[in-house]
């Protein structure tokens, strides 16, 4: 176990012991976000690039929400790469060869990648449905064949690609899901409730770093234009109640960038790109101390 909580077995969560309604749960986070505080819950400035790597540590370099833009990035020293999700703008297969190219030319030692909403392709669901809806709402992607779609992660060879599944990589636990609460009908979209906290079960204790594409309720998910928080209550009461990972790294609200901790946890929102889809905010580095034994 990793961070000496017992093992009491596989414990999973109904959604009638939270909120399933979002707005309820801003009774406990403030709406207001020029107020909003909640207890044991403060920003953290991100570490400086040249700041030596403490011995016995693992340097991971966060990303997510690169749209296919990464040309220009400036990436930083670091062990791990962490990309949590919308890689791509349409999860085109030429989308996702080109990022896979990318990775290749990357130095780190790991490399690990989950889906977005962005990623149609690699959402079996909602490809079959894609045929039955509106078909002019994705043009392109609703031109493929399925043959072009069906093994569409085996292009990401110079990466971990996790999906509802869990990697341990130089003795870290790293957990990544590509769900968020439905949101105008992309990729990945689960209503809010018990379809997302299924989900969410599935997700071990023990866990050292949890990778989701969205942000859980209260944690860099505010956005200014909707004046309103889009994270997951389900996500927020698995990752605080039952999981409790030393890091959270997600995307997803491009306006939420940025850093918190709630005292135990680490949320990261590593969005690379900004509200207008430019590929300016810089990814982040954290450092982890080595499991014992690994």
């Amino acid at each position: 176990m990793a961070h000496g909580i017992p093992s009491q077995g596989k414990v999973t969560i109904s959604v009638d012991e939270y909120s399933s309604n979002p707005t309820q749960a801003f009774t406990h986070y403030n709406i207001n976000q020029s107020r909003f505080q909640p207890p044991h819950v403060h920003m953290v400035d991100p570490i400086p690039y040249d700041t030596p790597k403490p011995a016995g540590h693992t340097r991971f370099v966060c990303v997510s929400d690169t749209h296919s833009r990464t040309d220009g990035i400036q990436m930083p020293y670091g062990d791990i790469l962490l990309h949590t999700g919308d890689f791509t703008e349409l999860g085109l297969p030429s989308e996702v060869k080109k990022f896979n190219d990318w990775l290749g030319s990357l130095p780190y030692e790991f490399k690990i990648v989950i889906a977005g909403n962005h990623e149609l392709t690699f959402d079996k669901e909602f490809m079959a449905d894609l045929v039955k809806q509106d078909y002019y709402r994705f043009p392109s992607v609703s031109k493929l064949k399925p043959e072009d779609f069906d093994n569409v992660q085996s292009l990401l060879t110079n990466t971990i690609y996790l999906q509802d599944s869990e990697v341990t990589v130089k003795g870290f636990r790293i957990y990544g899901a590509p769900w968020t609460p439905w949101f105008n009908g992309w990729g990945f979209n689960l209503p809010r409730g018990q379809s997302l906290l299924d989900k969410w079960n599935l997700i071990p204790e023990g866990i050292d770093l949890l990778m989701t594409h969205g942000p859980p309720l209260g944690f860099r998910d505010w956005v200014p234009k909707e004046l309103q928080r889009v994270g997951c209550v389900e996500l927020l009461n698995t990752v605080q109640r039952r999981v409790r990972p030393k890091l959270h790294v997600f995307g997803g609200i491009h306006e939420g960038y940025g850093i918190m901790t709630d005292g135990y946890t680490t949320y990261i929102n590593a969005s690379t790109c900004t509200v207008s889809f430019q590929p300016t905010n810089p990814p982040i580095i954290f450092d982890l101390p080595n499991p014992q034994g690994s």
